[in-house]
């Protein structure tokens, strides 16, 4: 056969973890991308689908595909990842956090993942957790080409979609793509009674669009956007039995590149919108949420003998209107940001600052710096410090039902340490992190269950991940110790809800030019979905077991133009459930298959 075989690169490039491309191996904090590569197992799923599996992610959904989730890294939750696409960022101004259960794969040429606080003062508030950047696809062009997918599976799950691609001699290039994924899904109640036994579906239409034109060997303009509209069906407690949720979400950016004599300039203007409304049967006229973000970017680097600089400014408007406060609100936030990268043969340094001016919470400067020392071309090791800040996002603030009007930014110190062994056959990192954090923002069950802030919180934990490619093998693991704990108030010593002390992953895979195969055994721990002692000094009822999920995957490629891929997850029908409310426990589906077909005219 003629198609080309995948392929582990080992080192990946990062743009995410410095602003600039950076080789994975050269990185101080922890980093990670999935390529699209990896992103071709993932075919007819969300984003979310893929970040439930990396290292330092656990998460809750309240049923199946297209419910509302949250997922946490390093122990911070979702409002303290943030979100970028194309460099624009995606955290929903309201609820601050990012609907990564909208978007689907197939739209996506590549995630990269940064890990810990250094992104707070790379990126702004926000990232005090890590830094997810979704790249679209059609970005880097080299052939024109033209594709259709088509895939069926369990839940009566089909998705179809299209995509073309076209490249000038002169280096232009255009993009674009369409799909839509449709489930009739699962039964999200797990306990409830009869008035829950109902299937909740999900649908979307998605579509993307990427352009890039040379005006002349040195400047570049550009344009890039995805859009997903959508429809949730799901069961909420008893109030909110058969209700729908419609959402439109989308994110484009305009760009203009300049090259001049090594300094390269990059101006970027770009939107991100999340609009739902919720229907049931009490609400037959919805309830709402709309929120925007407008954001201007402007970025300088210049690579010198001593290191690569960056620098500049950005200027973010967010605006929130919901049914769910009075009122529509607003907040801008100005910043400017300074960098430093330098990568040898013997050391590894990366220093950050960044100043804030956030219109609501004043001003506050964030910086990290750390370094590593090479002891051979194969073997590294180093350390890091960050601090962070996180504003309180509009939701948590001013929701009728959980929102706090006084609630406080929240700080933290960051720590981190790791030794790392790696050649173009393997890659194995061990990380150590240790947060102190203050004024954490959270659930507060002393309080009538609105948002506050705890005193004092303690996250700490060890991550070793280790992939590995020798001759047609693949194999590998990931495991993740975690211990995030309450240091203040009525919950001192307290675990922290919905963080397992203990998260891993096992797999091993065979790929050649014909085919290739995976099989992973994923491992999520015990955690506990609610604070203190609701339902009595033993929190009866709200710890969640573990569980061990079998999930296996292939990709044949019957010609260089016709793929076949499978996939079946939760291969031994594990039943166990993510996330359990005041008694309502919602379940996470079964055994579940789904097969695609994709033919490409290149």
């Amino acid at each position: 056969m003629d198609a080309e075989q995948p392929r582990i690169n080992f080192p990946a490039i990062t743009v995410t973890a410095t602003r600039t491309p950076t080789a994975v191996n050269n990185t101080i904090a922890q980093t990670r991308v999935i390529d699209s590569q990896e992103l071709s197992t993932y075919k007819g799923q969300t984003v979310l689908d893929v970040l439930k599996r990396q290292p330092g992610f656990s998460y809750y959904q309240s049923g199946g595909m297209g419910t509302k989730s949250s997922f946490y890294l390093r122990g911070y939750d979702s409002q303290s990842i943030l979100v970028l696409i194309d460099g624009i960022r995606y955290n929903a101004a309201s609820t601050g956090r990012a609907a990564l259960e909208v978007f689907p794969v197939d739209q996506i040429d590549r995630i990269e993942i940064l890990y810990g606080a250094s992104g707070s003062s790379i990126y702004g508030a926000d990232a005090v957790g890590g830094v997810i950047q979704i790249f679209t696809k059609g970005q880097n062009v080299d052939q024109n080409q033209f594709s259709v997918t088509a895939g069926a599976g369990s839940n009566d799950h089909y998705l179809y979609g299209a995509s073309a691609q076209m490249r000038n001699e002169k280096g232009s290039s255009l993009s674009l793509a369409a799909s839509r994924n449709q489930t009739k899904g699962i039964d999200a109640i797990k306990s409830g009674g009869d008035a829950y036994k109902d299937d909740d579906g999900f649908n979307s239409n998605n579509f993307s669009l990427s352009m890039q034109h040379k005006l002349n060997d040195a400047v570049t303009i550009g344009a890039n956007g995805i859009y997903a509209k959508s429809n949730t069906e799901y069961d909420s407690g008893s109030t909110f039995i058969d209700a729908n949720q419609d959402n439109k979400n989308y994110v484009f950016n305009t760009f203009v590149d300049i090259e001049n004599k090594g300094l390269n300039t990059k101006l970027q203007y770009g939107e991100s919108t999340d609009k739902r409304v919720n229907f049931d049967k009490n609400s037959p006229n919805g309830s709402f949420f709309d929120t925007k973000d407008k954001q201007a970017n402007l970025q300088l680097t210049y690579p010198t003998n001593m290191g690569t600089l960056t620098g500049g400014a950005e200027w973010l408007r967010q605006e929130a209107d919901t049914s769910l406060y009075a009122g529509s609100h607003e907040r801008k936030i100005k910043s400017i940001f300074t960098g430093y990268l330098l990568n040898t043969d013997q050391f590894d340094a990366q220093a950050n600052v960044r100043y804030d001016d956030n219109s609501q919470f004043g001003s506050e400067t964030t910086y990290n710096v750390g370094g590593a020392y090479k002891f051979s071309p194969e073997l590294r090791a180093g350390a890091s410090f960050s601090t962070g800040f996180r504003a309180p996002s509009l939701d948590t603030m001013y929701d009728n039902f959980s929102g706090n009007p006084n609630l406080k930014p929240e700080t933290s110190d960051n720590y981190e340490v790791f030794i790392e062994k790696s050649d173009d056959h393997h890659k194995t990192r061990l990380t150590g992190y240790y947060s102190d954090v203050e004024d954490l923002i959270d659930y507060d069950g002393g309080n009538n269950w609105r948002m506050g802030n705890i005193d004092k919180a303690r996250i700490k934990g060890i991550t070793l991940v280790s992939d590995w490619i020798v001759n047609q093998y693949i194999f590998g693991m990931n495991y993740d110790y975690q211990d995030a704990k309450n240091l203040s108030g009525d919950y001192k010593g307290e675990q922290i809800k919905f963080r397992p002390k203990h998260k891993g992953l096992v797999y091993a895979g065979y790929r050649n030019s014909e085919f290739d195969v995976r099989a992973e055994v994923q491992h999520i721990g015990k955690r506990y979905a609610l604070d203190g002692e609701w339902y009595g000094p033993t929190r009866l009822g709200t710890k969640m077991q573990h569980a061990n999920l079998v999930n296996l995957s292939a990709n044949y490629y019957v010609s260089p133009n016709l793929t076949i891929n499978s996939q079946i997850n939760n291969l031994f029908n594990k039943e166990y459930t993510s996330i359990d409310t005041y008694g309502t426990r919602y379940n996470e589906d079964g055994t579940n298959f789904f097969t695609s077909l994709t033919y490409t005219w290149k």
